[in-house]
């Protein structure tokens, strides 16, 4: 063998057996890396659907912790279960293709690299939730990916929690996630503050799109929009495909307003109570009770109780407290989650009347549920559960279809209180006929048609006596 063929197969020998080197400048494209090479303390990314954010957080996070030793970064999202489904595999590939030795634990989710430093990837669906990110120390970096589906409490986890864990290393903390239906919340508000960093970028910049596709996305689009019936200047479309703010309320399943649907107090009265339950078990345990005074079409979400991962007995206390509060008239319950067996108990404990709660009708009920919160026969306060979760719910318009109506989010509290309001008299509520009133113009002229009616009767019923009559005689004479 020639050297210069020795040589030339020693070459590509070393190429095979050589261990890849991770380079961000070479992974990422050039929106992606704008991103992961900010050296802003806080950044938002506001982007489209297919933009290519997973792939970034991750990247993003392997490259802190190989280049910071024994620092945490983190990937927060709003379920454990979907940062498991969304970024773990992408975590799994990159240590592989780049035998890079980080060591995955399943049961928390973590990625732990031979230098000290590890990813944790996480939910926080809940203020009870963000509690567990307070003891963490080190934090290198952290990720809050799909920040427009959290309620209220990511402003607690970023201001009280996140910023005080970045002290140790003076990290970075970053917001990205899709434009919401509601121009508003604390991801968009984040997203046009002066004391972030922004970035933005949508599917158009994703040079994997077109390859894997075989379209341009503008192709891909439009198919969208002839899909669905709408243009380029449909609010979903502008949302998703081109990472815009706008409006876009009829997308939202239930179309929750403050000065509609909220309220301060209630009303003094006699009132009727009843308790929706959905149980959980990855998800939370929601109790919703309804409350409504005779003769009023009007229906109260009065209190919420949620709770993740209660015993069989926290469950029962919990059932206890509300009853000794509010004495229902029925329980409406979903029993799945682990809920059946203290269905059972609770009809043996207490002489309330219980049912299953109708799944069935689900789509319909909440079509039911948005009719009395457009109509303003169903409240809820402001800060409730209830009202931050209207926000979240839409249907997605990918899946839907004429007949079938697929709903994009979950939301415990919304479910409990949708089981209870099928038994309100916001359910059906049909407004009564108003009288007018004797002596008007309105009364009389209904008296006239009355009159006219009776007397048609008359005539009619003489008409058919007399022909009667006749058919009779004729009878009798054949």
């Amino acid at each position: 063998m020639d050297q210069e063929l020795l040589d030339a197969l020693t070459i590509e020998a070393i190429r095979i057996t050589a261990k890849p080197k991770f380079c961000l400048e070479e992974f990422l494209f050039k929106e992606q890396l704008a991103l992961a090479r900010d050296p802003a303390k806080f950044a938002t990314a506001v982007c489209s659907v297919r933009a290519g954010k997973t792939i970034t957080c991750a990247a993003d996070m392997i490259d802190t912790c190989l280049t910071k030793p024994g620092t945490v970064s983190l990937y927060i999202t709003l379920a454990r279960s979907s940062a498991k489904r969304i970024i773990w595999p992408e975590i799994h590939k990159i240590n592989r293709d780049f035998q890079l030795g980080g060591i995955p634990n399943e049961s928390d989710l973590s990625f732990r690299f031979p230098n000290g430093s590890i990813i944790y990837c996480s939910g926080a669906s809940d203020s009870t939730e963000i509690e567990k990110f307070r003891g963490l120390s080190n934090v290198a970096l952290a990720y809050i990916d799909e920040s427009q589906a959290f309620r209220s409490h990511i402003k607690e986890l970023v201001e009280e929690i996140l910023i005080k864990r970045l002290y140790d290393t003076n990290g970075r903390l970053r917001l990205i996630g899709t434009p919401g239906p509601i121009p508003s919340g604390y991801f968009h508000d984040a997203s046009v503050s002066p004391q972030w960093s922004h970035h933005a970028w949508t599917l158009h910049s994703n040079p994997w799109i077109e390859k894997k596709s075989g379209c341009t996305v503008a192709q891909l689009i439009a198919q969208d929009c002839a899909r669905k019936g709408v243009g380029l200047d449909d609010p979903s479309i502008q949302r998703e495909c081109f990472g815009r703010w706008v409006l876009d309320s009829h997308s939202l399943l239930l179309e929750y307003k403050v000065d509609k649907n909220d309220y301060s107090a209630l009303p003094r009265a006699d009132y009727t109570y009843i308790l929706g339950m959905d149980f959980g078990y990855e998800d939370a345990d929601s109790f919703s009770v309804l409350g409504w005074a005779h003769g009023s079409p009007n229906t109260y979400l009065v209190e919420e109780l949620i709770s993740h991962k209660q015993t069989y007995e926290q469950m029962a206390q919990n059932f206890e407290s509300l009853y000794k509060k509010y004495p229902f008239v029925k329980v409406v319950a979903d029993p799945g989650g682990g809920g059946k067996k203290l269905i059972e108990s609770l009809k043996a404990r207490y002489l309330v009347p219980m049912e299953v709660a109708d799944k069935q009708g689900k789509i319909a009920n909440y079509g039911l549920l948005n009719n009395a919160l457009r109509t303003g026969k169903f409240y809820a306060k402001r800060d409730s559960r209830f009202a931050q979760d209207c926000n979240l719910l839409e249907r997605d318009k990918d899946k839907s279809t004429p007949d079938k109506t697929i709903v994009k989010g979950h939301s415990d509290a919304i479910d409990s209180t949708l089981y209870a309001f099928k038994e309100s008299p916001a359910y059906g509520y049909v407004p009564p006929i108003e009288r007018p009133k004797t002596g008007s113009q309105e009364w009389a002229k209904e008296q006239e048609e009355k009159m006219r009616e009776i007397l048609f009767k008359q005539i009619s019923e003489e008409q058919e006596a007399a022909k009667s009559w006749e058919t009779g005689i004729e009878r009798y004479y054949e």
